[in-house]
């Protein structure tokens, strides 16, 4: 009889409806990046989180069962997307300063980082890459409501070759450090995609070059032969899932794209080439450049204990990298906004919209690469990019405008996230 008479219970309670939460948005003007255009006095209708309607806030009317979140005096614009972030990396620890703390602290600090970069704007990220599956932790957490920060796209531990760029380059032998996704040849390379994918990995991240900020590595080196990354290609796309590639140097940049890989992250020494490579394939490749960063680490990767040999590749490639964004913005390259953020403080992410509009994008372009594009090549057009009916409502404001002033997207004053208002 007990179990009788909750099983009632329960039924009655799935059956009754739950109350659909109603917000509407208004604000002095909106950028549609659809368009190209600025709409005045929008009225954003978001139902359970996504976008049902946009209408004139002069003439349209909403009962008191909507909640209003009135941006008077402010310009509205999606969202933004950074395609190219590490939530649980510090600027403030490098070389080996970061050995003095416990594995688990640098997830635990990454929370913060993922606060920051929601409340600097971007509502959605691509993480590509992290140890110990911590971004696809931090994606399970927000999503439960446990922590506050953007929509992420995980790519859990980045692929790479044995002494490369993806690889434990730090420690002496006798640590037997070795990168978790670390693999020689394409048939261990397609079982470590699949290793991933399992875990929750929903992009694909390589290192087809070397790096930066690791040890015995080069930027223009090619690290993973085209048949290694064409096998990676093919097995993510089988299992729908996208691949970015680390590439820095011009022999890797073009193997990526003849491999079919999605995104080219960097493309610091991109030739010509290699830019018409790009322009020229069917499939769409997209080049994510973190040409700010540098203002950064220059300024104060010593005192962060970076060292000297790190900051001389990145001094030796920066303004290479940003005068190759800008031959290749204008060769009709498809560009997208990535930041590298965790190389630099996350908050500080949206300084880079200065730059791109600095080396040859349009302020429109600029934002754009961070919204519309952005969507298309992560292939999540349906939801998030553009402030559009069946999308979610993730809305960002700013005071003034950013067409005009490109540098107003680096005060975000407002945030909503699938309706909701983030709170301070």
């Amino acid at each position: 009889m007990r179990f009788r008479a909750f099983a009632v219970a329960a039924a009655l309670i799935v059956a009754t409806p739950v109350a659909a939460q109603r917000v509407v948005v208004t604000a002095d003007r909106m950028i549609d990046v659809v368009k190209g255009t600025v709409v005045e006095h929008p009225a954003i209708f978001i139902t359970d989180g996504r976008i049902t309607s946009i209408a004139d806030a002069r003439t349209v009317r909403w009962g008191s069962d909507v909640t209003h979140i009135n941006l008077d005096g402010k310009t509205i614009l999606p969202g933004l997307i950074d395609m190219h972030v590490h939530l649980d990396s510090n600027p403030r620890y490098g070389g080996y300063t970061g050995l003095q703390f416990t594995d688990s602290f640098w997830a635990i600090q990454g929370t913060a980082n993922a606060r920051a970069m929601l409340k600097a704007g971007f509502t959605t990220i691509r993480n590509v890459g992290s140890e110990n599956y911590a971004d696809v932790g931090y994606k399970q957490a927000i999503e439960e409501g446990l922590i506050v920060g953007p929509r992420i796209v995980p790519a859990a531990h980045s692929l790479g070759a044995t002494g490369g760029h993806c690889d434990s380059t730090y420690l002496p032998p006798s640590f037997k450090s070795k990168g978790v996704a670390v693999g020689d040849g394409a048939q261990e390379l397609r079982r470590i995609v699949r290793e991933q994918r399992k875990y929750g990995a929903e992009v694909i991240k390589i290192c087809a070059t070397g790096g930066v900020f690791s040890r015995n590595t080069e930027p223009g080196q090619q690290q993973l032969s085209e048949e290694e990354m064409r096998a990676i290609a093919d097995e993510a796309h089988q299992w729908g899932l996208k691949v970015a590639a680390h590439a820095h140097g011009a022999a890797g940049i073009k193997a990526a794209i003849r491999a079919g890989i999605d995104t080219i992250e960097h493309a610091s020494l991109v030739d010509d080439e290699g830019i018409k490579l790009a322009v020229a394939r069917k499939q769409p490749v997209w080049f994510s450049m973190d040409i700010y960063n540098t203002d950064y680490t220059q300024a104060e990767g010593a005192n962060n204990g970076v060292m000297e040999d790190n900051l001389r590749k990145d001094r030796e490639i920066a303004q290479i990298q940003r005068d190759n964004f800008r031959k290749a913005h204008a060769a009709g390259v498809k560009m997208v906004f990535g930041t590298d953020a965790g190389v630099m403080p996350h908050g500080t992410a949206a300084g880079q919209f200065r730059v791109m509009v600095e080396y040859g994008m349009t302020p429109m372009e600029a934002i754009r690469a961070a919204t519309l594009n952005a969507a298309e090549a992560l292939g999540r057009s349906k939801d998030v990019g553009a402030i559009a009916v069946g999308r979610y409502g993730d809305i960002v404001a700013v005071e003034g405008d950013p067409l005009k002033d490109v540098g107003v997207l680096t005060r975000v004053t407002d945030v909503i996230k699938g309706g909701a208002r983030v709170a301070e």
